[in-house]
């Protein structure tokens, strides 16, 4: 739970670097773009750890 955490944390501070960035190029749709770029990549950087956790504890159910 604690790797998830740092992971958001991650992506939330990126997006706010992002998004200031953005502010002072006028370049909204651009940082939108890549907002939703980096936030696909959290996601699924947070599915994999889940997968790699459950992997490794054993569980049948490896899908998060």
């Amino acid at each position: 739970m604690n790797l998830l955490k740092k992971f958001t944390l991650l992506a939330m501070v990126f997006s706010s670097l992002t998004l200031v960035t953005a502010c002072n190029d006028n370049n909204a749709e651009s940082a939108g773009e890549k907002v939703d770029e980096m936030t696909t990549d959290a996601g699924n950087a947070i599915e994999d750890a889940c997968e790699d956790v459950k992997d490794g504890a054993g569980a049948k159910d490896t899908d998060c």
